[in-house]
């Protein structure tokens, strides 16, 4: 899982700028399942049939990632910038990032004031967003545009995949790992059940969901599912910081949602994840946070509604270039993904 994770995170998605994530997630599933296709939006939507009759299983997770777009090139060829969905502005002055120019990717790094400058500034200032720009390594506004960048170009992080910790015990760093993580549990999951189990699969990778879950609504309300498991990341709460309340932590096993941001999840979809998970001895943790919200809030209120779970892969530094997860974590994920599509059959229901 770690190879296909390090092929996700370097591809560059942020949100509404999708393509490339879009057109691997197309190739890669196209001799995996019975029919693949991208929508209007860039949704990629997936079926597979099992062998038996039963149910319709959706599982989402979002390919977009949280990044940046081009608000004006000054003059001296420096970029000012907006957000794509929810960074935040202690985490980035200088950072790398990639500016994804019509001729290529360009490298580049938001710039800020050197250490030896600190005496004339206010050490304890977070300058705004709307005040930092980008270094390209330009000196015009012409050098810029002959670069291949205009206003309206994306901008992603500029980090790349790295394992940290002991072997035994690895965790992995890079950016966009919400909710490429997730994809990875999809993509896994699908190569591991092949064509053992009952009903239909329905694999939705979305987009724009960092900026109001707009892929996820957009494409459920043509999707008739009888139940859904959403797949994402989520903040968890075990370093030093004063309002950290140690509620989940990294290497603890998948987060099963209870409520968000964005849904309560019914109280029948939580006990019958957490009955697998315990029938299959996988570690798991208990997940209420309302600072978040997720493409199962989507999903659930869809047509006459999906009753819909919630896993999440446990993450520290989300939203910054460096997000860090465990192996284990997104392990247990897998497979508690899979015990749950191999454990439905043609008289599973599921009540309010």
């Amino acid at each position: 899982m770690i190879e296909l994770l390090e092929k996700l995170t370097s591809l560059q998605g942020p949100s509404g700028f999708e393509q490339e994530v879009s057109y691997f997630l197309k190739d890669y599933l196209k001799d995996k399942v019975d029919e693949v296709e991208i929508d209007p939006i860039g949704n990629v939507i997936a079926k597979k049939k099992g062998t038996s009759p039963g149910p319709i299983i959706l599982l989402t997770a979002h390919m977009d990632e949280v990044g940046f777009i081009v608000k004006k090139i000054e003059a001296n060829g420096y970029l000012r910038f907006e957000k794509l969905g929810g960074n935040d502005d202690r985490n980035l002055v200088a950072q790398p990032v990639k500016v994804l120019g019509e001729e290529g990717h360009i490298n580049g790094v938001i710039g800020t004031l050197s250490a030896h400058f600190a005496k004339f500034d206010d050490a304890q200032k977070v300058r705004k967003h709307s005040q930092l720009y980008i270094d390209v390594g330009a000196s015009s506004y012409q050098e810029v545009l002959d670069m291949g960048i205009e206003v309206g170009t994306p901008v992603t992080w500029g980090s790349e995949l790295q394992t940290i910790g002991t072997s035994e015990k690895p965790k992995i760093r890079a950016k966009s790992l919400d909710d490429r993580a997730g994809c990875a549990v999809i993509l896994q999951v699908l190569e591991e059940i092949e064509q053992d189990f009952a009903g239909e699969l329905i694999c939705l990778f979305t987009v724009q969901e960092e900026v109001g879950l707009r892929g996820a609504k957009t494409a459920s309300e043509h999707i008739d599912a009888d139940v859904a498991i959403a797949i994402d990341t989520t903040a968890v709460s075990d370093t030093f910081e004063q309002t950290m309340d140690q509620t989940l932590s990294l290497g603890n096993g998948t987060g099963i949602k209870v409520m968000d941001a964005s849904l309560i999840v019914p109280k029948t979809m939580k006990k019958l994840l957490v009955q697998l998970a315990k029938e299959k001895n996988i570690p798991y943790q208990l997940e209420v946070f309302t600072g978040i919200g997720t493409d199962g809030g989507a999903v659930t209120y869809a047509n006459k509604g999906i009753p819909t779970g919630v896993l999440s892969i446990p993450s520290r530094y989300t939203h910054s270039n460096i997000e860090l997860i465990d192996l284990g974590d997104l392990i247990a994920t897998k497979d508690l993904v899979k015990a749950f599509v191999k454990s439905v059959d043609e008289e599973s229901r599921f009540p309010f």
